[in-house]
């Protein structure tokens, strides 16, 4: 019963981290940044768009953003130029913080953009619906191929995690070397000033002739 509740609760803990899904506002002549960490070779996918403040009507001119996705590394995974909407779809290359920015040009006076931004990676980048529509899989079937590829998701995910630990286990390890010799070097440095300013009271004493 115990190992039940902690596969479901890594399983809702793991679809609640991948996808984010969110509307939010950007001034004029601003720019917002969004991270989101990201294991290799996941698939991830995104969708935006801006929403149109009078609707019936043409979205006005004010209304545009400029938008870029990067990875860890700096490398373009999209580029919207001016846009009122765009998607982008990818498969992770390297793990780490991936970077969706988002800049409003400058308008005299200051206009404020709402934005849509929808972004899903790992298991929830996939679209059962065409799973199912190809692989002619239904009921049972798709919650069991489901339930398979979240373990698998679980699974790769708690692997990732360890590797992350090995890495901090690491830096743990260098740091404490590095300020067990700091603290090695300071007590040095304090005894030959003790043993410094010891030998210059004895040649004071000496040379007042009270030793």
């Amino acid at each position: 019963m115990c190992d039940l509740s902690l596969v479901v609760i890594l399983i809702l803990g793991l679809m609640s981290i991948t996808a984010e899904s969110m509307r939010f506002d950007l001034q004029s002549g601003q720019t917002k940044c969004i991270s989101e960490d990201i294991k290799s070779n996941a698939m991830t996918v995104g969708k935006y768009s801006i929403v149109n403040p009078s609707e019936g009507n043409p979205l006005p001119e004010t209304h545009r953003l400029t938008t870029r996705v990067t990875s860890p590394y700096g490398n373009n995974h999209h580029h919207g130029n001016l846009v009122e909407t765009g998607n982008f779809a990818f498969t992770a290359a390297e793990a780490g913080d991936y970077t969706a920015c988002f800049w409003a040009p400058d308008h005299k006076p200051p206009a404020t953009v709402t934005i849509d931004f929808d972004w899903r990676y790992g298991l929830h980048a996939k679209d059962w619906s065409n799973v199912a529509k190809k692989g002619q899989i239904e009921g049972m079937e798709l919650e069991l191929k489901k339930l398979y590829d979240t373990v698998l998701s679980i699974h790769d995910e708690m692997f990732y995690l360890r590797e992350r630990e090995v890495e901090m286990q690491e830096l743990n390890r260098s740091t404490n070397t590095k300020m067990a010799g700091l603290s090695f070097l300071s007590l040095m440095i304090c005894l030959s000033v003790a043993g410094l300013q010891l030998w210059h009271l004895k040649t004071f004493f000496q040379r007042k002739k009270l030793l």
